[in-house]
């Protein structure tokens, strides 16, 4: 009796918290943080971001799909080796280790996608980018480089063509570089920014070319709220 009341216990105190808390954060929700500058200016490094963990399960498991404009959270392909670090929010970790990345869906399966110039296209038309691409061509924006022009390509079926909003070279790691992502491989979408409270109004690039971009970043203007709803406007 005074082992299985210890051990009713230990469930009690520790067990059920623990597997109610895993339940929720694998099937319910729970959040990310933003690390890096490649979905400036849409996001910014250190935002912590809300998760509806139950519409990644159910999309996964082909109950619909992501849209053209949503922010997906995803783990690079296996095969592609700089998807892989053993760096963590500057500490050096004994194991290698494929961090999510969080960018843009701006193709689905079926899709023709191409940048000529950094001004992407699909089905052969331009997409309408206002935020986005006025926000880079007042700083340094990629026209001549490998990824800012492409070659089309057709999405296959049950895959995304995603892309950083950071249009700048070398601004992003994404679908130009690793290919477009299984769906499975999705684990779901960015919902809201739920962190900071208050923000600069204004947030300027280095545009040094030199890593880790978000570290010089220049804040101004007056502060302003910043939890909101991720819309999909670009």
């Amino acid at each position: 009796m005074r082992g299985g009341a210890r051990l009713r216990r230990l469930w009690r105190e520790w067990g059920a918290p623990l597997a109610w808390g895993l339940l929720i954060t694998q099937f319910g929700a729970s959040a990310v943080r933003v690390d890096g500058a490649s979905m400036m200016p849409a996001l910014r490094s250190g935002e912590w971001l809300a998760l509806p963990k139950a519409e990644g399960w159910a999309h996964r498991l082909g109950a619909g799909g992501y849209a053209r404009g949503d922010l997906v959270v995803f783990k690079p392909p296996r095969d592609f080796g700089a998807g892989w670090t053993n760096d963590f929010r500057s500490l050096t970790l004994p194991w290698r280790y494929r961090p999510y990345l969080i960018k843009r869906v701006v193709a689905v399966g079926g899709d023709v996608v191409q940048l000529r110039a950094g001004r992407l296209y699909l089905n052969g038309r331009a997409v309408d980018e206002p935020r986005t691409l006025n926000y880079w061509s007042r700083f340094c924006p990629d026209t001549a480089s490998a990824v800012a022009n492409t070659a089309p390509l057709k999405v296959p079926a049950g895959h995304y063509f995603v892309l950083g909003d950071n249009r700048s070279p070398g601004g992003s790691l994404d679908s130009r570089v690793f290919g477009p992502v299984p769906a499975w491989n999705v684990e779901t979408r960015a919902l809201a920014s739920v962190w900071p409270l208050s923000r600069r109004a204004e947030l300027s690039p280095s545009c040094d070319g030199e890593a880790q971009p978000e570290r010089r970043a220049r804040l101004g203007g007056p502060p302003e709220w910043n939890p909101r709803v991720l819309d999909r406007e670009r």
